[in-house]
């Protein structure tokens, strides 16, 4: 996996776990005290967060980063999706 990828997976998993928490980007950024915007551009891609930052975060959304970056069980889900997905296309 390339780096932009890791890093758009990175933002994603926070977007995602920050979601099923329920939680707005100003209610993270008030419990992490990282600002709103900076959390819309991590989240969006468009600024690259520090270690600081994503520990902050992460201690605020109360998760363990290493949920963050891909695993090998991600790899294996999305090849199998993929081959479901051709599989329906030719069925």
């Amino acid at each position: 996996m390339m780096i932009e990828e890791q890093e758009k997976h990175i933002y994603e998993r926070l977007r995602q776990e920050r979601e099923k928490q329920h939680l707005s980007q100003l209610e993270l950024s008030f419990e992490s005290g990282v600002s709103q915007n900076m959390i819309a551009y991590i989240e969006k891609g468009k600024r690259t967060p520090s270690l600081t930052t994503i520990l902050k975060l992460c201690n605020a959304l109360k998760i363990d980063p290493s949920i963050l970056f891909p695993s090998e069980t991600d790899s294996k889900q999305k090849a199998k999706e993929t081959v479901i997905d051709l599989i329906q296309k030719f069925m």
